[in-house]
């Protein structure tokens, strides 16, 4: 495996929305330390290809056989590996993360890499492809994921991790470790001048938009030390967020400008960012009534209508034998240790039930926006 030397100075300043050329070990080394939030990794996966890999109607199949994929043996794979996650370490800021994906391949030998060099494992995230290639000789069964490995630089690092926008994406569920996800194609997949695939492992946008999504803030940085044909940068963009792409092929270079400079970023970052319940402002129940949204008097009812509730004057509830919060009216009428009175209780608003939630989160925008 040849390198080439990067296009970095020491000397310049630090930049980002740009794309490096050379080699990313030579690279990272002279990009400052602790200067990057995430790094997503797509490195070489070392498949070993033995020959063509023929369809049954004996077509070749478009497969992996670049010089960058190519290693002498192991060894030379490991040192390579060792190399660049530690070059990756020394740029990540020790609130950041690394995420690195791989095949079964190589994905075994960088997990141990990663571990020997002190990053700590959070997850592994399991890419499913819904659209995989079949395994055309009947020998194996069909490769239908890849794996993603999700570390922090130590194990007390405080790292980014966009717990409600993830639950938010999956319809109020929390996100799963393994992700259901098309394969690059049609229109998304780059062509070359002669028509064919630009790059024979580009990523799907979807993958790095969840990824970018779940572990960066708008305004973090994002490298991609094996930038291709530009997947990180082009969603980073579109994001809010900043990149840095370093590639040894002109060619993907060059694809990757192109596309990036057609992606236009979200305008208003209020639309970017998902506030952690954590750190939403309180509104106590008790200033939904002063505010007149509901009325002492008004009945509420669980979803299914068994219990029901008064509201009272100062913001508490009382039924036929309980009173006291939204909270412990709630819990004691189910005979339940805790209760989230908030999606417990609803109200009726002509034929429908609401939960009484939604008065929380209307006060909630308008102490964000200034609207009421």
């Amino acid at each position: 495996m040849t390198t080439k030397k990067s296009t970095v100075k020491k000397s310049e300043a630090f930049k980002t929305n740009v794309i490096y050329g050379g080699d990313c070990i030579e690279a990272m080394n002279k990009l400052p330390e602790g200067s990057v939030d995430l790094i997503f990794a797509d490195p070489p996966y070392n498949l070993q290809l033995g020959g063509d890999l023929r369809r049954p109607d004996n077509s070749r199949v478009d497969g992996v056989d670049d010089d960058w994929d190519k290693f002498s043996n192991f060894k030379a794979y490991d040192d390579f590996t060792r190399d660049w996650l530690a070059a990756a370490r020394r740029v990540l800021k020790d609130t950041g993360s690394l995420w690195v994906i791989g095949s079964y391949h190589n994905i075994f030998r960088v997990g141990s890499i990663l571990q020997d060099l002190d990053y700590w494992m959070l997850n592994d995230i399991v890419w499913r492809k819904s659209n995989p290639m079949p395994n055309f000789r009947g020998t194996r069964f069909t490769n239908a994921h890849e794996t993603m490995i999700w570390c922090a630089k130590s194990k007390d690092a405080r790292y980014t991790f966009n717990y409600d926008a993830m639950k938010n994406m999956n319809d109020g569920l929390q996100m799963r470790s393994d992700w259901t996800l098309p394969l690059c194609t049609g229109d998304e997949r780059l062509k070359g001048d002669d028509g064919n695939k630009l790059h024979p492992t580009q990523k799907p946008e979807s993958l790095l938009y969840r990824v970018i999504m779940a572990a960066t803030k708008p305004g973090d940085i994002v490298l991609d030390p094996f930038f291709g044909t530009g997947t990180t940068g082009a969603v980073a963009k579109a994001l809010g967020r900043k990149y840095i792409g370093i590639e040894r092929s002109k060619e993907y270079i060059a694809g990757a400008r192109a596309r990036i400079a057609q992606v236009k970023p979200v305008a208003d970052e209020k639309l970017l960012l998902t506030p952690s319940k954590r750190s939403e402002p309180r509104i106590p129940f008790g200033t939904v009534v002063e505010r007149g949204l509901l009325r002492a008097g008004s009945v509420l009812s669980d979803p299914s209508g068994r219990f029901t509730a008064r509201v009272r004057a100062d913001g508490t509830l009382i039924s036929s034998d309980h009173r006291g919060s939204i909270h412990q009216v709630g819990a004691a009428v189910q005979g339940a240790p805790a209760c989230n009175g908030w999606t417990f209780w609803h109200v009726r608003m002509g034929t429908n039930l609401v939960a009484i939630d939604m008065f929380r989160q209307k006060m909630r925008a308008e102490l964000t926006t200034g609207v009421q």
